[in-house]
C-alpha cells in the first residue's frame, strides 16, 4: 500500500517509516508533523492508507481526519493514540475508521497485523479495544448516553479547569446558562461538586491530558 504517516514525535514516525517499509513492503509516500502539514499532504500523496496520531500539537487528529474526507470521502485510516479513554473510545466509534494502535502498548507484529487486515479490506482493533467497546455499549450510564454534545463541551472545560464566567466566553454563551449545564451535568452523572466533575473530564477523556513540554537543544 502507499501509505501517508502523520505524527508530531519525530522518533515514532521514524520508527513507523521503517517498520512500514523496511519490514513489512510497504510504500511511505509522505510524512507530515501537524495537522496544518497533514492538510496540504494527504491530498497530493493520495495514499492508500493514512496513518494518524489524535494528538497533534496544532489541530486534533480526528478534525484533520474529518477536513480531509470531506475531499476524499473514502479515506483509510489507521489511528494511533497514546491515550485511550472512553472520550477516546466514543470518537474513534464515530470517526468510522478502518483501525485503532494504541501507541503505549502495541509492537510492530500489531501494526503488521493492523496494516495486513486493513489491506484485505478489513479492519483492525486490538482486543483492548473491543473488550472497552463491548462494555462501553452495555452501560447504561456511560457519559454520552446521557449528556448532550454541548453538555460534554462543558463538562470537558469544567475539567481544565475553567470557572463558569471563562467557559461563558469560550462558548459565546452567558454565565448563567454555563451554570445551567453544569448542575444538569452534576444531576445526570450524580456529581456532587466542581472538582468532582473535573476528575470526571479528566478520568473519562472529555478534558485532554496536558501536553508534555518539548525539550530545547542547549544553545551553544
Amino acid at each position: 500500500m502507499k501509505i501517508a504517516i502523520v505524527e508530531d514525535e519525530r522518533l515514532f514516525r521514524d520508527v513507523l517509516r521503517n517498520a512500514c517499509t523496511t519490514d513489512l513492503g510497504h510504500e511511505v509516500v509522505g510524512e507530515a508533523g501537524t495537522g496544518a502539514e497533514a492538510l496540504r499532504l494527504v491530498p497530493a500523496a493520495l495514499p492508500d492508507l493514512l496513518v494518524l496520531d489524535i494528538h497533534l500539537p496544532d489541530m486534533d487528529g480526528l478534525e484533520v481526519l474529518g477536513a480531509l474526507r470531506r475531499k476524499r470521502a473514502l479515506l483509510r485510516t489507521l489511528i494511533l493514540s497514546s491515550y485511550f479513554d472512553e472520550y477516546t473510545l466514543c470518537r474513534i466509534e464515530q470517526a468510522a475508521v478502518q483501525g485503532f494502535i494504541d501507541k503505549s502498548t502495541n509492537t510492530v507484529a500489531e501494526l503488521s497485523a493492523a496494516l495486513g487486515a486493513i489491506e484485505s479490506g478489513s479492519t483492525y482493533f486490538p482486543s483492548v479495544y473491543t473488550e472497552a467497546r463491548r462494555a462501553h455499549s452495555h452501560n447504561p450510564v456511560a457519559f454520552d448516553k446521557l449528556l448532550t454534545a454541548r453538555e460534554q463541551t462543558v463538562l470537558g472545560l469544567v475539567g481544565e479547569p475553567l470557572s463558569d464566567a471563562e467557559i461563558a466566553v469560550h462558548l459565546n454563551l452567558s454565565p448563567e446558562t454555563v451554570e445551567k449545564h453544569r448542575f444538569n451535568i452534576m444531576r445526570k452523572l450524580g456529581l456532587r461538586s466542581r472538582a468532582e466533575s473535573a476528575r470526571f473530564a479528566r478520568r473519562c477523556g472529555l478534558t485532554p491530558p496536558p501536553v508534555a513540554p518539548r525539550l530545547r537543544s542547549a544553545a551553544k
